[in-house]
């Protein structure tokens, strides 16, 4: 019961801090940038060229045939979308603490905000990517559909899941400076075991089980369900119960460990 209590403060303090947290996210996201002769085009420049390496390698590389008569630049683009938005909201909320050391020391200031202002200023670019998907499909001949309002509730579950892990990370990272390395690896081999550039049809189905285990596996399957293959995401009840308990145990562990160790955090840093 203590921990409930616990979990539940935390959330609430959190939430008191929301116009702070949108304030800083704008601020974070353009402090990236400043000074750069693009500017805040860099953040899209990249991911843009990343998708395009892909395309140009299995598209007119390797000769990829459409994926369920679908071409196979929109299906590519429905999991790298995603994966781009949870890699980078990961990887920067992990060092959000560590670069605002000096806003840790301050008593009156909410360092459980850190992370979520990290995953905001990346929501920011992958709004624009969202918008750039829709673009795509128009070129192709597909209209939006009554299907596509689900992106919300898939957004949404990107966002929980990757503030979950982010207050595990950014609290750890604080103790033992190798969590940002491993987190890192962690994200290189997600990438290539979720099957963003490849379909899940090509590996034997004895080992299906093991690979959605991976819970993005559920978020880039949902944009493709939302985008290509219309399907709601109550379709999938099995698939969506276990994201959700995955998710929300990651929740609720990070924020008791985040705030377990908070008060230690200006001791070592």
């Amino acid at each position: 019961m203590n921990y409930l209590n616990q979990f539940y403060t935390f959330i609430s303090d959190t939430l008191k801090s929301r116009k702070l947290i949108f304030e800083l996210a704008k601020k974070d996201f353009r402090a990236k940038y400043l000074g750069s002769y693009l500017g805040m085009l860099w953040a899209f420049v990249q991911p843009t060229i990343t998708i395009l390496i892909f395309w140009f390698v299995f598209q007119l590389g390797f000769k990829s045939r459409p994926v369920d008569n679908f071409p196979f630049i929109l299906w590519l683009l429905c999991g790298m979308v995603p994966w781009f938005f949870f890699s980078e909201a990961v990887s920067n909320a992990t060092n959000a603490v560590i670069e605002n050391s000096y806003l840790v020391k301050k008593v009156v200031f909410r360092v459980s905000v850190l992370p979520i202002i990290k995953i905001i200023s990346a929501l920011f670019i992958h709004l624009f990517f969202i918008i750039f998907l829709f673009i795509m499909f128009l070129v192709y001949g597909y209209k939006p559909s009554i299907y596509s309002f689900q992106v919300i509730y898939y957004l949404f579950a990107t966002i929980v899941l990757a503030l979950g892990i982010s207050w595990i990370t950014s609290s750890l990272v604080v103790f033992l400076k190798d969590i940002g390395q491993v987190v890192g690896m962690l994200l290189q081999f997600g990438f290539w075991l979720t099957p963003i550039f490849w379909s899940l049809k090509l590996v034997p189905e004895k080992y299906h089980i093991f690979l959605k285990l991976n819970p993005i596996y559920y978020i880039v399957e949902g944009y493709r369900n939302t985008f290509i293959y219309h399907s709601w995401f109550w379709q999938s009840p099995r698939q969506a119960s276990y994201f959700w308990i995955i998710t929300l145990v990651l929740f609720v562990i990070g924020a008791l460990i985040f705030k377990r160790l908070r008060p230690h955090f200006a001791d070592v840093l």
